[in-house]
């Protein structure tokens, strides 16, 4: 009998929002005939029989089965899709979901990386990816971040390729809006990157910004404001300490205190054969002239200052069957925690795409335009630190600066060089996008094109001006100017093709691209000013003479690219990829590189075994994959032979000339004749890196999901990684020259593991972590360049060994007794209180044949810790972050456990105040001395430390508004929150540093304390 027909009406929303979702698909189950909701989620069948059932579904959200039982109107309700397996990513070219894919590929919460806020969105990344390493110094930009993935693979560039949109990129992050973006994906193996070849060695970024989503119309609105000061401060002593310090090291030489030229006197006296310090008497004055009156300044607290933050964002967006669109605006500026240093940064978006002939033709663009200005750290930290504290900042009159005189050392006034490098900022626009436009020419295949676009201007005014500091100063004035114009562009064609028939999927992709870029820097300089002012220092009111220079290159890529991805029975994945890639920037013998990739995946949790006995199994999927990437990072002239027309360089007659003319005549004056000097020979057989990836890995999930993770192990190779080695004087003119010959290889593994769930009273938690180990060693060196990288010169390289494995004396402690001293190997200075080292080679001398490997900078473990919790309408979120097995040298120690080995003149660290000495035998730190006789600044053991750490990266607190009182407000969500970022560091316990992850003299990382709301309606 035939089943009764009937009409039927319905709406789909969203579970997340209430609010209709436009193009969802309805199909008749058991049917062809299927429908999409319009602009307000309505649907209807005019014919459909009376016990049929419906089948909605939509992007993102879980697919739902309704049966009709002669309903007129329904309404139904979508829940959004929280299985991970069928979100739908960006690998390439093309998008696949998370289940089919073969390669190592990292999707990053989002959710999670917006609770931390960076100027840089890369930043963020630190700790939140296994086999990722990211680090950064706290400037206020966040442009000095640098990534590594999976060990350092080459001696030159190591920066992955950012790939925005489409269009690839490698720099610039910290111009790019957080607030822009959508997802993020990294390709960490040869498997899944190849697919980009030319630039893949070091692993590739995807980057997706916003699109409208459908539904009404939207307006998200979020700003925060961020206070940041030190998270730790380097110690110095004050002028009392330093005087202190001054009288010990002089007493312990057997020298008379009061001799000395920084007009510090002393009381004291001989107490039973024993030295007393009873008094430091501190100069009125530093100067004979009496200018600078002596003073107790703290430099780091005089450069220092609390750092404020401010960030808004406003976005429109919607979409629909018609198309969509994303128009945002941004604002960003950072005041650093050191003075007058500073970021701002303006950004638009506009996104937007439409659908033409039932959206069987697409065409969009994505544009983002930045203006940013930022005046940057000119180097104060190392100055803070060693300008005496007994110099003032400014004279007695207020009018003049502080400096250095008589003994004291010739670092400039911190505050000075702060307040004369305020007006020196840099400015730089930017606009980055592409155009394209998507055909399905025919069902299931695209033909896609794309055109890109990275175009910046740069410009810089540099003001030197006139001063007196102590007996430093300068009479010149002068003003530089630096403008550069970097234009790239990029043009990709592909085509996609789909292929289903019966339990087999295949996916074809072909394509090509273009790449060109060319950069043109133009400098200029003019000196002399009468008045020195921002306002009137340009080069036309100057008066002296005038400097010009200028530069241009460029260089271009040709690719050639193909794809297949084969599945079967929803069971077992092939995946395979070629890229032919030539670039400008090799010899015309090997201008070409070609990079395959293959990797297959089984999903054995689809096995009908894995189903029928273990059903608590919801995701078990096998990987492999095998691959190689290129690599070609080096000069845009690096293959040809130049040749510079230099013709200044002193007088060719009287003096040494590095120039080419010559005084042929030998009259000693006017034009002389000129000719060119050789600086680099060519090389036509220069050739890519190559980068070969081996990658085994397995994905599970348990109980639908509730508990998720990814374990892989990878061997990664480089050969033919590109070198410039150094030559032998007696080549001449023109020895430099490109080869390639260095060899590295990198192993290791990487883990990581989810928990997500709610509790009975609705507590919902989950708990991330990841870890993962590397081991680095570099395998083969030219033998021009095998003793560059430390060892001792001969047979004692690095080969076999991490890259800038650290090479030194072992430092055994002090001596702490005659009969040590006495009993010891050979050791010109030693003596009591003075570092011992070890003979290594046992000849009873210590000598340079003493020295071994003595620290490994690059990280053994990296990993991190995400706790996110919600109950009711608030959320909690901590995340931790950390390093282990690694050393540093801490370069501090220099200043803060030595008198003498740097800078007699200078100011210290307060550890000197607990050096050995007969009344404290027990100390590490080395017996104060005027003079390096045992030669302590050698490089030892003692400067190296352990690098571990734990960072408590982010702390934060949210609450977000009811629904109720949302709908009384017209408002579709309302949160804010207060955070902390930095806020604890658990270092290893021999660590005397300031903070082991930046140990040197970089920009401090601030501790951060932010308010800050998100809205939209």
């Amino acid at each position: 009998m035939q089943a009764q027909e009937t009409g039927i009406k319905g709406t789909v929303i969203s579970s997340d929002d209430g609010m209709p979702l436009p193009g969802a698909t309805v199909l008749i189950s058991g049917t062809k005939t299927s429908t999409n909701t319009d602009f307000d989620g309505n649907f209807s069948f005019q014919k459909i029989n009376a016990d049929a059932t419906i089948v909605i579904s939509f992007v993102g959200y879980a697919s739902q089965s309704i049966a009709v039982k002669n309903q007129k109107v329904i309404t139904i309700t979508l829940q959004v899709d929280d299985n991970k397996l069928n979100e739908v990513v960006v690998t390439g070219y093309s998008k696949q979901k998370k289940s089919d894919i073969t390669g190592a590929v990292a999707v990053v919460d989002m959710k999670d990386l917006m609770k931390q806020p960076e100027p840089n969105p890369i930043k963020a990344l630190q700790g939140r990816i296994a086999g990722v390493k990211v680090s950064s110094d706290g400037s206020p930009s966040g442009g000095n971040t640098k990534v590594v993935i999976r060990g350092v693979g080459t001696l030159n560039n190591t920066d992955p390729l950012y790939v925005i949109d489409g269009m690839p990129t490698k720099s610039g992050m910290h111009e790019l809006n957080p607030n822009d973006i959508e997802t993020i994906q990294v390709l960490k193996d040869a498997s899944s990157a190849s697919i980009y070849g030319s630039r893949a060695s070091n692993g590739v970024i995807i980057i997706t910004t916003k699109k409208g989503k459908a539904g009404k119309m939207r307006i998200n609105f979020g700003a925060y404001t961020a206070f940041s000061d030190y998270s730790r401060k380097l110690n110095v002593l004050n002028a009392n300490q330093f005087g202190q310090a001054l009288w010990q090291a002089n007493v312990n030489d057997g020298l008379n205190p009061n001799n000395n030229n920084l007009r510090y006197q002393f009381d004291w006296s001989v107490v039973n054969n024993k030295p007393q310090l009873n008094n430091v008497l501190v100069p009125e004055y530093s100067d004979a002239n009496q200018t600078l009156k002596s003073a107790n300044t703290n430099w780091y607290d005089e450069i220092a200052q609390t750092g404020i933050a401010n960030s808004y964002d406003l976005s429109v967006s919607n979409a629909s069957d018609k198309g969509s669109y994303v128009f945002s605006l941004g604002y960003y500026g950072n005041q650093g925690v050191v003075k007058t240093t500073n970021f701002e940064r303006i950004t638009a978006r506009m996104n937007s795409s439409y659908n033409y002939f039932d959206g069987k033709l697409v065409i969009g663009e994505n544009f983002s335009f930045n203006r940013t200005n930022e005046v940057t750290d000119p180097g104060v930290l190392d100055p803070a630190l060693r300008a005496l504290p007994i110099i003032p900042v400014r004279t007695v009159d207020g009018k003049g600066w502080g400096g250095p005189v008589g003994g004291m050392n010739d670092r400039q006034n911190p505050v000075r060089l702060l307040e004369y490098n305020k007006d020196n900022k840099y400015d730089y626009l930017r606009l980055f996008g592409n155009m394209y436009a998507d055909l399905e020419l025919v069902k299931n295949l695209h033909i896609k094109t794309s055109f890109g676009i990275d175009y910046g201007f740069f410009k810089k005014r540099s003001l030197q001006r006139s001063y007196q500091s102590g007996y430093l100063q300068n009479d010149q004035t002068s003003v530089s100017i630096d403008q550069s114009i970097s234009d790239k562009w990029t043009w990709t064609n592909t085509a996609i093709y789909s292929l289903n028939f019966g339990k087999n999927n295949l996916n074809l992709m072909a394509g090509t691209e273009m790449y060109r870029e060319t950069f043109d820097n133009t400098g200029l300089r003019k000196n002399d000013f009468l008045i020195e002012t921002p306002d009137y220092m340009y080069p036309d009111a100057g008066t002296g003479e005038s400097f010009t220079s200028g530069t241009s290159t460029a260089y271009s890529l040709l690719s050639y690219f193909g794809k297949a991805d084969y599945e079967f029975d929803n069971r077992y994945l092939l995946s395979a990829t070629i890229r032919r890639d030539g670039s400008s920037r090799f010899g015309k013998n090997n201008q070409f590189g070609v990079f395959p990739a293959v990797s297959a995946g089984w999903k054995i949790s689809n096995e009908n075994f894995i189903k029928d006995k273990a059903p608590f199994i919801s995701d078990l999927k096998l990987r492999a994959g095998w691959g190689q990437t290129g690599n070609q990072e080096i000069s845009n002239t690096a293959v040809y032979s130049l040749y510079l027309a230099s013709y200044a360089g002193g007088s060719p007659t009287w003096a040494t000339s590095f120039g080419t003319a010559y005084d042929i005549a030998g009259n000693g004056n006017g034009l002389l004749p000129s000719g060119f000097i050789a600086t680099q020979s060519g090389n036509d057989d220069l050739k890519w890196e190559t980068t070969t990836q081996t990658n085994i890995g397995l994905d599970f999930g348990l109980f639908n999901q509730k508990l998720s993770g990814t374990v892989d192990y990878y061997i990664k190779k480089t050969e033919d990684i590109l070198v410039l080695p150094p030559y032998l004087g007696v080549i001449g003119e023109g020895g430099s020259r490109w080869v390639n010959g260095a060899s590295m290889e990198n192993k290791g593994w990487e883990a990581s593991l989810a928990y997500h769930d709610e509790t009975s009273f609705g507590l919902k938690y989950d708990i991330s972590a990841n870890i993962s180990g590397n081991k680095n060693k570099i395998t083969q060196l030219p033998d021009e360049v095998k003793n560059n990288y430390g060892g001792d010169g001969l047979e004692d390289n690095i080969l076999g060994r991490p890259i800038n494995s650290m090479y030194g004396y072992v430092a055994d402690g002090l001596f702490r007794s005659q009969d040590e001293v006495d009993l010891s190997a050979d050791q010109e200075g030693k003596g009591l209180g003075r570092i011992r080292y070890k003979d290594l080679n046992g000849d009873g001398v210590i000598t340079d044949k003493d020295r071994t490997w003595i620290g490994n900078p690059n990280p053994g473990l990296i990993y991190g810790f995400n706790l996110g919790l919600g109950y009711k309408n608030f959320d909690f979120t901590t995340f931790w972050e950390g390093t282990a097995n690694v050393d540093i040298v801490n370069n501090t120690k220099f200043q803060t456990d030595f008198w003498s080995v740097d800078d007699v003149g200078s100011n210290k660290g307060t550890r000197l105040l607990n050096a050995w000495s007969l009344d404290n035998p027990n100390s590490s730190i080395p017996a104060l001395t005027t003079v390096d006789r045992n030669a302590e600044s050698r490089f030892s053991t003692y400067y190296v430390e352990n690098g571990n750490y734990v960072k408590l990266r982010v702390l934060q607190l949210g609450y977000s508004l009811p629904k109720l009182l949302l709908e009384k407000l017209s408002l579709e969500s309302f949160r804010f929150y207060i955070s902390g970022q930095n806020l604890l560091i658990l270092d290893a316990k021999n660590f005397t540093g300031v903070d082991p992850e930046n140990a040197g003299f970089g920009y401090p990382q601030p501790t951060t304390f932010t308010a800050g709301l998100n809205f939209t309606f």
